[in-house]
Order: C-alpha cells, then structure tokens, then sequence
C-alpha cells in the first residue's frame, strides 16, 4: 500500500488555508511569521492579509470583514505589527462627509511584497521537500 496516497501537500499560500482533512488524509501545513529581536510579539499572516484587503479596498473596516474578524481585533494586529516593526504600516484618514479610509504606506508596501515573495519560495521549498517525503515513504 502506498501511504503518500493519504498524505496532501497542501500549500499555505498567502491568505489561502488549507483543505478540510478527512479521517484518512494527512496535510503538510506550516506558517510563517516575523517576531522582534527580543521575541517580543509576533507578526502573523494575518496581518499581511489585512494590508493586502486594505491596499485593496482602501479602509481597514473592510479589511476586517473581509477576514471575518472585529474592526478592534484588525486594528490590534495592525498597530502590534508597527509597534514590533517600528515604523507605520497605515496612513488613516478621519472620517468626514465621504467616510474615513486607510491606505498602506510605502513602507508597508515593500514588506508586503517581500513578504509575499517570501512566501512564495518557502512554497516552493517545502513543496519540493514534501515530495522527497513522499517518495521515501513509498520506496519499497
């Protein structure tokens, strides 16, 4: 019996998740996240996801729905990943007759796509490594 045939890669691409696992399938995860120097908190996916909805949309509310997470929640993860990284991932603009919005700096904007770039070989590395995996758990 071949077991990788109950065993998925199942890439964690940005601001994908993983597909539901049934009794007899076993998925590789991992994540990937960005902490201080001293270990002090953490910069999750999460927060990439939200500045890449946000660059998107343009208000840090709808980033929040669109993560299905409260408005205080998004903007806690925003203002830890600034507070950690030290600089502002936001410029946000009161709201007024039109509404308030948000919009990423350009500082935000380079992190996101190294971000996104590191993501993309740790996929490619892992995918690579999975199927060495794979492959001696079928040598017979």
């Amino acid at each position: 019996m071949h077991i990788a045939r109950f065993i998925t890669f199942a890439k964690n691409q940005f601001m994908d998740t993983p597909p539901r696992p049934t009794r007899t399938d076993v998925f590789l995860n991992y994540k990937i996240w960005l902490s201080g120097l001293t270990g002090n908190g953490q910069i999750q996916p999460e927060a990439f996801s939200l500045l890449e909805n946000i660059r998107n949309s343009g208000t840090l509310k709808a980033a929040a729905d669109a993560a299905d997470m409260s408005y205080r929640k998004a903007w806690g993860i925003i203002t830890d990943a600034e507070e950690i990284l030290g600089y502002s991932l936001l410029e946000k603009h009161r709201g007024g007759k039109d509404g308030g919005n948000s919009t990423v700096t350009p500082a935000a904007v380079k992190l996101l796509e190294a971000y996104q770039a590191l993501q993309q070989r740790f996929d490619e590395s892992v995918e690579k490594a999975f199927e060495e995996f794979v492959q001696r758990i079928n040598k017979q």
